[in-house]
């Protein structure tokens, strides 16, 4: 794990198994239920790296031999706030290791002639969250990621409360994400070369929504 030395707001998760994993997700031979599959994998691998941010507290706890204070998830816990629709395939790892998280969505949809975010849906948890994590497997221009950190700054979370969790990101996404909300770290797989012109990474897996649920 290490910091690009471009972008001071991108930690890049270099390990080996997140590497093979991604290779077979760019692979346009993987079908939708091993990249559902590989996808969980890597997303569970990734969240170790993206929760080594929360602060642990002591609680006393007794052992089968002693007691002894030991350290704890401190409250409240992190809310996890996938991106409609790929997100939702990103964020179960994070409910499956913290299943007392709360749970929002943010549904946003890209217009491809102007590639800007156009939102459809917002539900935020009730619960305040000592992290706010958002999830969403491409990071290509930026703006959808960008607007739903606008949503969370607007319903009073500050952006050094939120870390997003990314399969892979383009420099022009990261470039705008580092213009308009630098607090906000970002985890990611990797670093791709850059968009083409219809604002698709490359050399990137394709569409990540479409790959995970089988669609066009």
């Amino acid at each position: 794990m290490k910091q690009h030395k471009d972008f001071k707001n991108l930690i890049i998760v270099d390990h080996p198994l997140i590497s093979d994993r991604l290779t077979r997700l760019r692979d346009v031979e993987t079908n939708t239920a091993s990249f559902r599959s590989i996808l969980s994998h890597i997303s569970l691998l990734l969240s170790y790296a993206v929760t080594s941010e929360l602060k642990a507290s002591m609680r006393h706890i007794q052992t089968p031999l002693c007691a002894t204070q030991a350290p704890c998830l401190g409250e409240p816990m992190p809310s996890i706030i996938p991106i409609l629709r790929a997100g939702l395939g990103f964020s179960d790892s994070l409910m499956q290791l913290m299943p007392e998280a709360s749970v929002g969505h943010i549904g946003v949809v890209r217009n491809e002639e102007t590639l800007r975010p156009e939102e459809y849906l917002v539900r935020l948890p009730q619960d305040i969250g000592q992290k706010y994590i958002i999830t969403d497997p491409m990071l290509a221009t930026g703006y959808s990621s960008a607007h739903a950190i606008d949503v969370l700054n607007n319903n009073g979370i500050e952006g050094n409360r939120i870390l997003m969790m990314i399969l892979v990101a383009a420099p022009e996404g990261v470039a705008v994400m580092a213009e308009k909300h630098p607090d906000v770290r970002i985890f990611t797989a990797a670093l791709d070369e850059r968009l083409n012109e219809k604002g698709y990474i490359v050399p990137g897996l394709g569409d990540a929504g479409d790959r995970l649920f089988g669609t066009t």
